[in-house]
């Protein structure tokens, strides 16, 4: 046989995933990091009213984006359902699961507001801010809480889309809130003297604009198919129990997360420093990879839907090369340019120094970060979530006594660093081990999460 006729087949046979991953991957991208774009935004805004408010605004952020964190469930697991049926030919059905979607987060959002609004001193003191930071902390979070039913709304609407294999819309409307964003808070705090409340405001309205956009999307669609708009509480319950897996997922990767930066900051000031940048590079990062990880939820579910195993493995396979390449070129990209960025972060020689140090053990391990953010929206897109649930305790548990023994014997930041690259090996390992086997591999209208 001609091996370059062989190999000519096999890049002709690929080339059909490699587009659909890309159509849907990139205009994720973009959507995901509309967040961080919507952060930096505030940041400088407030941050020309004084130092208080700036620090109120990151200690405010930090409590929001955790509780953010633990809800983003509502954006996976309705990617999960709506794209198996999509991949089983019922859009009828597909639109119904995203409707209870969204009345699970209208409901879930309104009680944390309301809960919130009333908790929001007490949250703030267990920071233990100054007297001026606690009270702009207080004022921004009040405000700000009172946005979660449509943040979570556009979690569940932005889930539905991704289903049904549209990842452009949710990019629109993400890009059209964060323009409105940067408006209405220069218009809030500047124009109308509100000061920091009126960032809060700001926010909160471009968000509820964003989330009445994707939720009319939705509902036309939903029309359109004839499924029903009414709350369907068995249906409800159903997302909810398809996403208490995913909740358990993500707090131990926010436990994780917690843990490395108390032994970084038991390091010392240049260590906490070098370790904010450095931290704030893998965030940036990972947002690239969770782009795949999003393409790869919408496309097995529908794979698996249409009882595609076949696909599904294929897809699985060039997605992880996907990663694989995506992560070795994150990895050689940040440690060549070295040079370049690390003093626009900082002018100390000490951090600067350490924080290159880090970075080489940090690029080691992008590679394999590829692998696991694949794997895991494999996982997620095909319905696992308890095994995740359980994976995710498992790589906790061995990650935390290394993280202690670099506590206790002050291994120091780098030590830390490749600690915590340990908990991506434990990742991988918990991930590969799973997709090499079958038991996720459900095909049909019905997951294992709803089943």
């Amino acid at each position: 046989m001609d091996v370059t006729r062989g190999s000519g087949l096999r890049r002709r046979l690929r080339s059909p995933h490699d587009r659909e991953i890309l159509r849907l991957a990139v205009p994720a991208f973009g959507a995901l990091i509309a967040e961080p774009v919507y952060l930096l935004a505030d940041s400088a805004i407030v941050g020309h009213l004084g130092t208080p408010q700036l620090g109120a605004l990151g200690l405010a952020g930090t409590a929001l984006q955790t509780l953010v964190g633990l809800c983003i469930f509502l954006a996976y697991a309705t990617t999960a359902s709506v794209a198996r049926q999509v991949g089983a030919g019922d859009r009828r059905s597909a639109l119904a699961f995203g409707i209870d979607g969204l009345w699970l987060a209208l409901g879930l959002g309104v009680v944390l507001a309301l809960v919130g609004t009333l908790v929001a001193p007490a949250v703030v003191e267990a920071f233990g801010p100054s007297e001026a930071v606690h009270e702009y902390a207080v004022t921004y979070l009040r405000v700000a809480i009172l946005g979660m039913p449509a943040l979570l709304l556009t979690f569940a609407g932005t889930g539905v889309l991704r289903g049904l294999q549209d990842t452009r819309t949710p990019l629109w409307v993400a890009g059209a809130s964060y323009v409105g964003n940067v408006v209405l808070n220069v218009l809030f705090v500047y124009g109308f003297d509100w000061g920091i409340a009126g960032s809060a405001w700001g926010t909160v309205l471009a968000q509820t604009g964003g989330a009445v956009a994707l939720v009319v999307v939705v509902v036309r669609g939903a029309r359109r198919h004839g499924a029903s708009l009414r709350p369907d509480l068995s249906g409800i319950r159903a997302s909810m129990h398809a996403g208490v897996p995913l909740i358990i997922r993500t707090l131990t990767l926010r436990v994780a997360l917690l843990a490395t930066t108390y032994v970084a900051t038991s390091s010392g000031d240049t260590a906490l420093a070098a370790h904010q940048v450095a931290f704030t590079l893998w965030n940036t990062l990972s947002i690239a990879l969770d782009a795949i990880a999003i393409a790869g939820q919408a496309i097995v579910g529908r794979y698996l839907g249409a009882s595609d195993v076949r696909g599904t493995r294929a897809t699985t396979r060039r997605m992880i090369e996907w990663g694989i390449g995506a992560g070795a070129l994150f990895g050689l990209v940040i440690v060549l340019a070295r040079p370049l960025y690390v003093p626009l972060f900082t002018s100390d020689t000490e951090v600067q120094a350490l924080l290159a140090q880090v970075i080489l053990v940090f690029a080691v391990f992008e590679p394999i970060a590829g692998v696991v953010f694949v794997l895991d929206g494999v996982l997620i897109g095909a319905g696992d979530g308890r095994y995740l649930a359980y994976a995710g305790l498992l790589t906790l548990v061995a990650f935390l006594p290394l993280a202690w023994l670099v506590y206790a014997t002050d291994g120091g930041l780098t030590a830390l660093w490749w600690a915590f690259g340990g908990f991506m090996v434990a990742r991988l390992v918990t991930l590969v081990v799973r997709e090499r086997g079958t038991a996720w591999l459900i095909t049909g209208a019905q997951s294992a999460g709803r089943s």
